[in-house]
């Protein structure tokens, strides 16, 4: 385990075993920015889970009684000029939404970052569209800083090439701090 959230819920690496639940969520991902993570079998999910169970950025969210996958998270600070910034994200399977696992997990994860990893400020990338994220980041006191038009580019189930406009939210230790 690398650090808990809620009663019920661990944050850990990557096991293999993580492969079918993997499988679950990540073969039709709704949001487009995962559509590069996209797993088209259970081979491919079993090397992805592989790879991701020894890259430190990676983060599995379990419930902790079955250890059943419900999500995942990562945090990246290898390509910031700052050291001190952290670039973070979060899936989850659709099936645990409403049950305050992304919240819980994710504050667990700021917590972490800060605390644990120096981390001065985080910040997140999310879809204009994607208003679960949003809500989300303002449960964490995360403010938007901007909006990305036609910021990035994906090709959707049909072929087509679309752009997404895409809002910056982030968060400096000291606003964690301060919180509440």
């Amino acid at each position: 385990m690398i650090f808990t959230t809620m009663p019920g819920l661990i944050i850990r690496r990557f096991h293999r075993k993580d492969a079918a639940a993997f499988f679950a969520y990540m073969a039709s991902p709704r949001v487009p920015c995962f559509y590069d993570e996209k797993v088209n079998t259970l081979a491919e999910a079993e090397e992805e889970v592989a790879k991701r169970a020894s890259d430190e950025t990676q983060f599995a969210v379990c419930l902790k009684e079955s250890d059943t996958l419900v999500g995942h998270l990562f945090a990246d600070n290898s390509t910031e000029h700052d050291p001190h910034t952290w670039s973070v994200g979060w899936h989850f399977n659709p099936r645990y939404e409403g049950q305050g696992f992304a919240t819980a997990s994710v504050s667990a994860l700021f917590t972490y970052l800060f605390t644990q990893k120096a981390a001065r400020r985080l910040y997140a990338y999310v879809e204009d569209y994607n208003l679960p994220s949003q809500k989300l980041c303002a449960r964490l006191h995360m403010r938007q800083e901007g909006c990305f038009k036609e910021f990035v580019s994906f090709t959707d189930e049909e072929g087509e090439e679309r752009y997404d406009s895409t809002f910056v939210y982030a968060l400096l230790k000291k606003e964690w701090q301060a919180r509440d």
